[in-house]
Parts: structure tokens; sequence; C-alpha cells
């Protein structure tokens, strides 16, 4: 899930268990480093890594929310061999949701 500030990562089977997970910030990325798209793959990376070791090889990704750090992300689960099934991008849309804060008058 990459946001504006950070890049979370899990991988869930498919009734939606965890099994790994890690973010930018976990990586010890702090501060404006944690939004870089270097960052979100280094911790892709560090999901693969968990996820081999469970034995899983293929993997169907969920793209959720803006950011730098989404293909970045899915190039670093690429790069430590799974077979990426099916990418799709559930980034929830608002249906004209929360009121946006009131004009600056200058």
């Amino acid at each position: 899930m990459p946001s504006f500030n950070n890049t979370l990562i899990s991988i869930t089977d498919k009734q939606g268990n965890a099994i790994a997970q890690s973010s930018s910030g976990a990586q010890g990325f702090r501060g404006s480093r944690k939004s870089t798209p270097f960052a979100a793959q280094r911790a892709a990376e560090a999901v693969g890594d968990k996820v081999k070791m469970v034995g899983i090889e293929s993997l169907e990704i969920q793209v959720r929310g803006p950011g730098s750090g989404r293909e970045s992300a899915i190039r670093g689960l690429n790069s430590k061999g799974f077979k990426i099934t099916k990418i799709t991008d559930v980034t929830p849309i608002p249906h004209n949701g929360c009121r946006p804060p009131k004009r600056r008058r200058v």
C-alpha cells in the first residue's frame, strides 16, 4: 500500500491471513527517504526473502494508494524470482467523500 510518505507491503494468502509484512520505515529509512522508490524496492525485497522461506512461488499483486513506490515495489518482488500472475489496482475512489478544507483568503 504505497502512500506519499511511506510504502507498506503485506503478503497474505487467499483467505487474507498475513504471511509477511514490511515497510520502508521498517527497513531503516526515515523522514523523506521513506517515500523514495528505492526504499519501496528494499521493503519489497525484504518481504520477498521472508515469503521465499515459506515456500510461495507465485503472487497476485493488489496495489492500493498513490505514491512513487508502486512500480518499484513490484520490480523488487520480481527481482526475487516470483512468478507474478496478476496485478490489479484496488485504490479506493471516493464518491464525493469528505468535504475539503475551506479556501485560503489572502
